[in-house]
């Protein structure tokens, strides 16, 4: 194991007294003083003292390694094409690309009229984010009269997006500048102004506002009340109508408005009812709607124009047990669907005629979906494609033909032989019985009963199936001999929604124990050596690291947890935080369901840590984090520090100027890929 060297001292929290009582249960939490009471601005002294101490920490023990650290950089670095580009798609009268100039971290993005030869610059991110520690663009969109560009921009990690618009013949800045949105961005019909969503302080999407160019007062379109509920906007793809979508995790309700009279008042498609989702698109053919009334794998219905009362609704497609109907888009005479049968991603064609096809790909297992589709009546589908073997990839589904054309795929110019790896796909039984799907990758010449080393990852929540797609990143331990396995556990959708149900709420410990007994099987199967297995999850899979090494941390050489969701019980307590009244759906509401405390207290991580040994850890958070906050991660590793009986690694490190997904740049997030890599072979004895 990887042990804490004697020198320098690993920093030790203070501890506090406190403690709360719910439902006859009291919590004492000694870390407690570690949530600034001042979020989301943090300026304690004293917790931002103890960050630095553990960001010192994590220096001082990382630092012997920097030369394989900066080896490790340059070679993930070396598999991205520095000046990399787009493929070109067309949108009305211009056609549009970004491309990365050379050594550049951030995106230039590029417009030019049909059948013009040059490009012109429509955004350079590069600019933009002169001077910013952190840079994420968030919405761009040009007017429908090509005159303007209204833009979006995170400087700091919070995901609070400023808007801005661009004239785009003078390059002039216009004074519309607007804050504290989610950075989605409408255009009216007419091009006279824009929807935008406002957030709350608590970082809650919330109240939908439409803006008049050059007017300093703005228009309040929607407002949601229920702060369960997130407010996102969206265009029907034949641009008639804005969607405005408010939603919790299981429950939605749609309001729609035309975007030629965006002074109207926006009618809802149909009111909300306790689990029932469904989303809104519009064609020549009236409105589709996406439905999970009838079966939860969602099925798909049509109205008339001015006749969608649900009453109303015809059947187009039934998703059942096999078929899992998770996206669709509207062209002219063609509905397509993003499907998985049988767990395997598809994307199928309805034609207005009648025609129903899936499109052919040319691997057993990959992942596949939509991709850039601007045009209501194109020519072909552009689809974006992936497998464990396969680089990113774009494709074009020609509608004419049915030829399936390879426009692209991602460069690794350091070189690639996929012919050197190969991958698998396992079931494996869970402890209840239920078959769990497990995908690994590996170089060919890696062998079964070797002892070599095994990285498995997991995230299991949300409905977020993690799709067997490709990492250039991952080719660093796959080229060290490791193999790496990806366990497709309940709580994800992989297998459909009830995928999902069966890991959430009072089942939530079917994700955990899914992925314990994966790990379990790879090492009785041969693919690991007894304790060879190297783990890593981020957010809802940081939680889940926590979980697995409290349950079973016999089982794994190390664990990383990034931006850990692991202080579930005392964040559902909490009303006032921004995802805690929308994450009840998810993880069940502790403050008014005695069940649910004593669900939720029985597995949380961070309450369940226990006086025994650990694997050598790295945990990771954002101090701008507005999802998993910071003091969830300071929380954990100071508890786990001063609880555990091991003198096993522990490093935590706290990105002060970025949010929950770590740095921004281009190349510069592969510096925490590498931190990440390097601290997994410190673990295997490889480094």
């Amino acid at each position: 194991m990887l042990k804490t060297p004697a020198s320098p001292k690993a920093p030790m929290a203070n501890t506090k007294d406190y403690s709360a009582s719910h439902h006859g249960f009291t919590i004492t939490d000694p870390y407690f003083w570690l949530k600034d009471p001042g979020y989301p601005e943090v300026k304690d002294e004293e917790i931002l003292g103890y960050l630095t101490e553990e960001n010192s920490y994590f220096k001082a023990v990382m630092k012997p390694q920097e030369k394989l650290l900066d080896a490790v950089f340059e070679e993930i670095k070396g598999r991205q094409k520095e000046d990399d580009e787009s493929v070109p798609w067309k949108n009305g009268a211009f056609e549009y690309r970004w491309a990365f100039a050379k050594g550049a971290e951030y995106r230039t993005w590029y417009r030019r009229p049909v059948g013009a030869d040059d490009w012109d610059v429509l955004l350079d991110e590069v600019t933009e984010a002169e001077g910013a520690e952190f840079y994420r663009l968030g919405g761009l969109s040009v007017s429908p009269c090509g005159r303007y560009l209204a833009y979006s921009a995170d400087k700091n990690g919070s995901e609070r997006f400023t808007l801005q618009v661009r004239e785009l013949d003078s390059g002039k800045l216009l004074k519309d500048e607007i804050t504290e949105t989610s950075g989605e961005i409408i255009w009216a019909a007419d091009s006279s102004g824009f929807f935008y969503v406002e957030v709350s302080k608590e970082w809650r999407p919330y109240k939908v506002w439409f803006h008049t160019l050059g007017q300093a007062e703005d228009r309040v379109v929607f407002e949601e009340k229920d702060s369960s509920f997130f407010v996102h906007i969206s265009r029907t793809s034949d641009r008639q109508y804005l969607t405005i979508r408010s939603a919790d995790h299981v429950t939605a309700e749609n309001h729609i408005l035309k975007l030629n009279t965006p002074e109207g008042t926006p009618a809802v498609v149909v009111p909300r009812r306790a689990g029932h989702d469904y989303t809104v698109e519009h064609g020549n053919e009236g409105f589709y709607f996406r439905s999970n009334r009838a079966h939860k794998n969602f099925c798909v219905y049509r109205a008339d124009d001015g006749d969608m009362q649900e009453d109303k609704w015809q059947l187009v497609l039934a998703g059942d047990d096999r078929h899992y109907l998770t996206g669709m888009q509207a062209f002219q005479g063609l509905l397509a669907i993003e499907e998985r049968k049988d767990g395997l991603d598809q994307i199928r064609l309805l034609t207005a005629d009648g025609g129903d096809s899936y499109i052919e790909f040319p691997e057993p297992v990959y992942e596949v979906g939509l991709g850039t589709n601007a045009e209501y009546v194109p020519d072909h589908i552009r689809l974006g494609y992936s497998s464990l073997v396969t680089p990113p990839t774009v494709f074009d589904y020609d509608l004419a033909t049915g030829e399936l054309i390879r426009r692209k795929e991602q460069e690794i110019p350091s070189g690639y032989d996929r012919t050197a790896y190969a991958s698998e796909r396992l079931m494996v039984a869970a402890r209840d019985g239920v078959m769990v799907p497990v995908s690994i990758v590996y170089r060919k010449d890696w062998k079964k009963g070797t002892g070599a080393p095994l990285h498995l990852y997991g995230y299991g929540a949300y409905g977020l199936g993690m799709s067997p797609s490709f990492s250039a990143a991952r080719l660093s331990l796959l080229d060290r001999g490791f193999a790496y396995a990806i366990a497709h556990i309940r709580g994800g959708d992989e297998l459909g929604y009830g995928w999902y149900e069966d890991g959430k709420l009072e089942k939530r410990t079917n994700t955990f124990n899914d992925f314990v007994d994966v790990a379990r099987f790879l090492t009785d199967d041969g693919y690991a050596a007894k304790g060879g297995i190297s783990v890593s999850g981020g957010s809802a899979g940081g939680e889940l690291m926590g979980a697995v090494v409290n349950q079973a941390p016999e089982l794994f050489t190390a664990a990383v947890l990034h931006v850990p969701f692991v202080d579930v019980l005392n964040t559902m307590l909490d009303a006032d935080l921004p995802l805690t009244p929308i994450e009840w759906p998810e993880w069940g509401n502790p403050l008014a369901d005695k069940a649910a405390y004593e669900t939720i207290a029985a597995y949380c991580p961070y309450s369940n840590i226990e006086a025994k040994d650990y694997p050598p850890m790295l945990v990771t958070g954002g101090l701008n984090d507005p999802r998993v906050t910071y003091w969830e991660p300071a929380k954990w590793t100071a508890k786990l520090r001063a609880t555990k009986t091991d003198d096993n690694l522990l490093l935590m490190k706290i990105n002060m100027g970025a949010g929950h997904g770590g740095k921004s740049g281009r190349f510069e997030r592969f510096h925490e890929v590498a931190e990440e890599y390097v601290f997994i072979l410190m673990a295997f004895g490889l480094a």
